[in-house]
């Protein structure tokens, strides 16, 4: 048992890596099951191995946080709630969810259920602090984009709420703002919003200025790929901010990263809590070297604190490499036919994997042999000769990474449970045998104690029973999970029994501690609850009449958009201020020459940080440092669209019209119900559902099946004309080229086009915003309007052109386009043609 004013919070994709987890220190472990969880990768957990993992845990005194945390799909969502229920009976101390409306039906029909708030619902603002609220959740865990300062508003807020925060302390760093990544499933199918991330962020890209046709300098091709975040130096800095639990990424990873990253994190935050406790705030403990040096060797693109410290320029990036480093042991000092030499730095071990970065990429060793010789170098065989141990020279770096003394051994009975005992031996009486833990905390309540009581104890015949002879005895756990701390031996002179007796007696005693000890999770009822009835569709959602509408990031193409015949224009709010608009993603002195159509209405960003200042006045933040206020455009009454969970809860608070934009991702009916429930007036779908999805979704395919109108609890949108967003990033992918100013207002970056082009000479857009922020964009232009007499019998009745990556005249183009394909969609005359070239996207592969 720990200090658990802090929880160290620990991943397991294995039952070795839980059990590397809890023998390292962890005071909780999240884990997936089959389904539902982002990780789907991983080995994860199947519910009998759940539940024996649940036991283990829980008699060690630690707790098991279930994950949820994917987008639930239109014919998931029973499935879902029955794994949450099962999950709940086998011990789940807590699921980590991502999808709104399961997390509501979750709280509605499992009330003493534990929901955290997952990062993938992307809380990086007080508004996500109370939207996590409305949503009764216990605890929320921010966004990895959120700097120290940010979180102690945030922590505090929280408290306000009732709520536990918890934050990433360690681990792999994603480029984009969880929840809303794309790329993955675009390029190929796998959606990272459904745990099957293919990592396309990790693979090499060319920065390109297409006015120039040229490619830009970079210190390497890893464009997307951040370093790891490390913060085992700064845990006095976060537990002062009152963050309540301390998170460590790496459900993927081994369980030797397990054991080791979960150990060093275990050691430096207990010399922090006993810091604190003798008075101080544990803010100068540092990592030893060697604690480093763990880390290091456990896994590293190198580390970063990253934006913890308000770091989001070129040093967050691991552009040379995207994958593990380990740790340097020496260079290359003679190289042969078939082995190489080297001084090692470090003390090397027969089965470590080295890697040698040559001039032509890495190759890859094994140490057979670790015996010096005469001169001091140890002789490393090459094995199987290929291409890049070829190109091994003198003086190669070489670096080990996997330690093989740090193999993890795993034995599912450690680390056993300290256990005291007492044996009581009275002539005349019952023998008994009782134990009880060593080390319960006082928070959890009364003392669980297991006994068993024998026959009467009879004196000796022969030979009577010493007191050593009853502790050791007692003392034979075997393949118990316990260990004995203490025995107190109560006995009479003379006593005798027979050591098989004592032996059923300690056993017994033991089966009835592990009962009581696991009694808190033993018999949990699922409580009776209604089912959840689909209320009829309001009047909003029947009869209502299709249109275009158009989303435009400048004055020209909104204007040109409206008059070709979009109902409604949305315009970003970083773009509403004179001298942020852009054309085709480049800020244009040109585009403000003409204001925005009367009543367009604003789009809130995916990303809105409160402006905050620390208490000398100095800006903490972007908006607060540009001055940027996305809030000032939205009012009572007036229409909005959000495109984040927390900025649709405010809005709503605020009085606004407020319709769902398609980066909240609404996949099921449970999540359209909960829109449905809170008044918001239209959801745009996500870009991930397919046409039958969408029909399910809708009501559209149960209304075929009983030959009735379709009726959608409120109406649907969907974009059909335009680039999809693959990414939001915190830091600005711009900044691969060389030094940048960060004067976003004046960057002449910002004023030219830009791609990333892939391996496979795929171009993708990329373009910063006001606040200094990268959007990726696919390489394909979306065009789905030949398929909106299909969207149309699917229940959609607006259907979204977005401009964003057009010059006016594309955008008068393609909205024209749009307006007559509903046109003869509405009057059955027919459809237009399919663009060649264009992706239908997710509309009819879907996404695994």
């Amino acid at each position: 048992m720990h200090d658990t004013a802090i929880e160290l919070l620990a991943p397991a994709g294995t039952v070795a890596a839980l059990h590397a987890a809890v023998g390292a220190g962890a005071d909780a472990v999240y884990l997936g099951l089959e389904h539902f969880n982002a990780r789907r990768g991983a080995e994860n957990f199947t519910m009998p191995t759940f539940r024996t993992a649940c036991e283990y845990a829980h008699l060690r005194g630690v707790r098991i946080y279930v994950t949820l945390n994917t987008e639930i799909l239109p014919s998931e969502w029973k499935a879902a709630m029955e794994c949450a229920r099962q999950a709940w009976r086998a011990g789940a101390d807590a699921f980590i969810v991502q999808d709104i409306g399961l997390a509501a039906e979750i709280r509605r029909t499992l009330p003493e259920v534990r929901l955290h708030i997952s990062t993938q619902m992307n809380t990086h603002n007080l508004a996500g602090i109370h939207a996590a609220a409305a949503l009764g959740a216990s605890r929320v865990t921010l966004a990895r984009e959120m700097s120290l300062e940010e979180i102690r508003v945030l922590v505090q807020a929280a408290r306000e709420e009732g709520l536990e925060v918890e934050t990433f302390a360690h681990g792999a760093l994603c480029i984009c703002y969880s929840g809303q990544c794309f790329m993955s499933s675009m390029i190929g199918g796998r959606s990272a919003n459904r745990g099957m991330c293919a990592q396309a962020c990790r693979l090499p890209y060319e920065l390109r200025n297409t006015s120039t046709a040229r490619a830009l300098p970079s210190p390497g091709e890893h464009l997307l790929s951040p370093k790891d975040l490390c913060s085992v130096d700064m845990l006095g800095e976060l537990v002062d901010a009152g963050v309540s639990s301390l998170k460590i990424e790496g459900r993927m990873k081994s369980p030797e990263y397990v054991s080791a990253v979960v150990g060093v994190y275990r050691a430096v935050l207990d010399r922090v809590l006993a810091a604190r406790a003798k008075g101080g705030d544990g803010r100068e403990i540092r990592a030893t070297q060697a604690e480093k040096n763990a880390l290091a060797e456990a896994f590293s693109r190198g580390f970063t604190t990253a934006y913890l410290t308000h770091d989001r320029g070129n040093d967050i990036m691991s552009y040379q490499r995207p994958n593990n480093r380990g740790v340097a042991v020496g260079r290359v000092a003679r190289v042969a036919e078939d082995a190489l030499w080297l001084a090692p730095t470090k003390r090397l071990a027969t089965g470590d994997v080295l890697e040698v970065w040559t001039g032509k990429g890495r190759a890859t060793v094994t140490v057979a042999e670790t015996k010096a010789g005469k001169d001091g170098l140890v002789k490393v065989p090459f094995g199987k000769i290929d291409r890049e141990l070829r190109a091994v020279r003198k003086d190669d770096r070489i670096f080990r990474v996997r330690s093989a003394e740090a193999a993890f051994a795993d034995d599912a009975l450690e680390p056993r449970v300290a256990v005291d005992g007492r044996v009581v031996l009275r002539l005349g009486s019952a023998a008994l045998v009782e134990f009880w833990p060593a080390d319960w905390p006082e928070t959890a309540g009364e003392e669980p104690v297991g006994s068993a009581a024998g026959a009467e104890v009879e004196p000796a015949r022969t030979k009577a029973v010493t007191a050593e002879e009853v502790r050791d005895h007692v003392d034979r756990l075997g393949s118990a999970p316990f260990a004995l701390r203490n025995l107190d031996v109560e006995m009479d002179e003379g006593v005798g029994m027979g050591f098989g007796a004592l032996h059923q007696l300690r056993a017994s005693a033991l089966e009835e501690l592990t009962r009581a000890m696991l009694a808190p999770w033993a018999e949990r009822l699922i409580p009776k609850t209604e089912p959840r009835e689909t209320p009829a569709a309001p009047l909003s959602a029947r009869g209502v009449k299709p249109f275009v509408a158009a989303f435009a990031t400048n004055p020209v193409c909104a204007r040109n958009a409206k008059k070709a015949g979009a109902e409604v224009v949305y315009v970003s709010a970083l773009n509403m201020k004179r001298g942020e608009g852009m054309i085709a993603g480049q800020l244009s002195a040109t585009a403000d020459s003409a204001g925005y159509p009367k009543a367009a209405v604003v789009a809130l960003p995916v990303v809105d940080h409160d402006p905050l200042f620390d208490e000398a006045g100095e800006p903490v933040t972007r908006e607060a440092d540009r001055g940027i206020d996305v809030w000032e455009y939205v009012a009572e009454g007036k229409p909005v669209l959000a495109e984040s969970w927390p900025s649709l809860v405010r809005a709503l608070e605020e009085g606004a019209a407020v319709e769902a934009g398609p980066h909240i991702p609404v996949t099921n009916t449970l999540t359209l119900q909960t829109m449905a429930d809170l008044g918001v007036a239209r959801v745009w779908l996500s870009p991930e559902l397919t046409l039958s999805q969408i029909e399910e979704l809708s009501g559209a395919a149960a209304a075929k099946a009983a030959a009735e109108p379709a009726a959608p609890p409120l109406p649907l949108g969907i974009t059909v004309i335009g680039t999809t967003e693959l990414m939001t990033t915190e830091h600005c992918l711009l900044m691969s080229q060389g030094t940048c100013a960060e004067d976003c207002a004046r960057c002449p970056r910002r004023k030219s086009p830009h791609v990333l082009k892939d391996r496979m000479d795929a171009e993708f857009p990329v373009f910063t915003d006001a606040l200094g922020r990268s959007h990726l964009m696919n390489s394909v232009q979306l065009d789905t309007a030949h398929v909106i007499p299909d969207l149309l019998a699917a229940g959609v009745t607006a259907f979204m052109v977005d401009t964003t990556l057009m010059n006016g005249e594309e955008a008068a183009q393609a909205v024209g386009r749009a307006v007559h394909a509903l046109d003869l969609a509405v009057r059955h005359t027919g459809t237009v043609a399919k663009v060649n070239g264009a992706t239908t996207g997710h509309l009819f592969r879907g996404v695994s």
